[in-house]
């Protein structure tokens, strides 16, 4: 599968991340696996562990995302959001930021940080059953925390003067529709 290399947003630059990339290591009938790779994480803020559960706005300190929106025609997609803490999040959208609602998951993502002084690796698998199929349209993203409370915003692309991974521009990445693993 495609790497595919994260812009920070203009609006919020990294104090020492270089570089962050994305992509799905595979996607099998029982689990999408996704990685994020940091360079330069020696600031990074990594929330403290908590345990499997959903929680919201893990997006106000380090949190990697993933959105779907599937190829059928409607506006509707998913957002996932995974946190090093081990929390995570799910939820459906109607259109573009409306009809929000948390998205049913009977089996939890497994998360898992490494983090050593030049990179960082956090890898995430969610369950397949319980993700949009393919053909697909996905925005891969993160929000990184660095020491004194600094955001940067990481997509695929960003469109709009404040970072927005909702807009559906940024939804550049795909998934075709193929035979699983």
């Amino acid at each position: 599968m495609q790497t595919h290399e994260l812009v920070a947003h203009a609006a919020h630059p990294p104090l020492s991340i270089r570089r962050v990339e994305a992509r799905i290591l595979s996607m099998t009938d029982a689990w999408m696996r996704v990685r994020w790779r940091i360079d330069g994480p020696d600031k990074l803020v990594i929330p403290p562990f908590a345990g499997r559960g959903r929680a919201d706005e893990l997006w106000q300190t380090t949190c990697f995302e993933l959105f779907i929106m599937p190829k059928d025609g409607t506006p509707a997609y998913s957002e996932f959001n995974m946190s090093p803490s081990e929390r995570w999040a799910a939820y459906d959208f109607d259109d573009y930021r409306d009809g929000m609602r948390q998205r049913d998951f009977s089996r939890e993502p497994d998360c898992v940080m490494r983090s050593g002084q030049s990179i960082a690796i956090f890898d995430a698998a969610l369950p397949r059953v319980q993700l949009p199929g393919p053909p697909c349209a996905i925005g891969l993203c993160a929000v990184l925390e660095e020491t004194g409370g600094v955001k940067s915003y990481w997509a695929l692309t960003h469109t709009k003067d404040q970072p927005d991974f909702h807009d559906p521009a940024c939804f550049t990445a795909g998934l075709a529709r193929t035979r699983a693993a």
